[in-house]
C-alpha cells in the first residue's frame, strides 16, 4: 500500500468515524453550539459525509477523489478558522489542521 493511497484511506474512515460520533457522542452536536453553529451542524455532517464516500470512490474515479478531497481540506480550512476566531488552543486546533494538511495533500496529489 503506498502512502496516498493509506491517506486517502485514512482520511474517509476518519471522516465517516466523526459522522458516527456526531450522532453517538451528545458532545459533538454541543461543539456546534459552541461554535453558534447549531443549525449548521447537520449540513456540515452531510458534507463530510459526502466528502468520506467521495474519497472512496475517487480510488475509481478520479474527479471524485479531486473533488471531494477539495471540499473536505476546504471544510477543515473553516473549521480551523472558527477555532482561532474563538482562540481555541493549538492543541485543539490540531486535529483540524491535520485534515486540512492531509486532504490538501490528497487533492494536489490527485491532479
Amino acid at each position: 500500500m503506498t502512502v496516498y493511497l493509506f491517506c486517502i484511506l485514512f482520511s474517509s474512515l476518519s471522516f465517516f468515524a466523526y459522522v458516527a460520533a456526531y450522532f453517538i457522542d451528545p458532545k459533538m452536536k454541543q461543539e456546534f453550539k459552541r461554535f453558534k453553529m447549531e443549525k449548521l451542524g447537520i449540513v456540515i455532517i452531510i458534507f463530510e459525509f459526502l466528502g468520506a464516500l467521495g474519497l472512496l470512490l475517487g480510488l475509481k474515479y478520479d474527479l471524485f477523489l479531486s473533488l471531494s478531497s477539495l471540499g473536505l481540506g476546504l471544510t477543515m480550512f473553516c473549521g480551523v478558522l472558527v477555532r482561532l476566531l474563538l482562540k481555541d488552543s493549538l492543541w485543539i486546533i490540531a486535529p483540524a489542521l491535520f485534515y486540512m494538511v492531509l486532504n490538501f495533500y490528497i487533492f494536489t496529489e490527485s491532479l
